[in-house]
């Protein structure tokens, strides 16, 4: 999730934006940095692991990327 602005939210709801990961590490106080994987049970990619966001520390953050959809 290199060089694109992300909303990133830990496991309290607290949102950080971000552009890179480590701006999201130096946000968050620093720590340990570890992919976080979910497993799908539905759509394309079920039965599969997928990237969802990272572990920094002992926070947990999930990645949302806005998109713009025309009218």
């Amino acid at each position: 999730m290199r060089g694109i602005l992300t909303l990133y939210i830990d496991q309290y709801g607290a949102p950080i934006w971000a552009w890179t990961v480590s701006e999201l590490r130096q946000k968050s106080g620093g720590g340990r940095v570890a992919r976080m994987y979910v497993d799908k049970v539905s759509g394309p990619n079920a039965g599969r692991a997928v990237h969802c966001g990272y572990v920094i520390g002992s926070r947990w953050f999930s990645a949302f990327r806005p998109i713009e959809v025309p009218a």
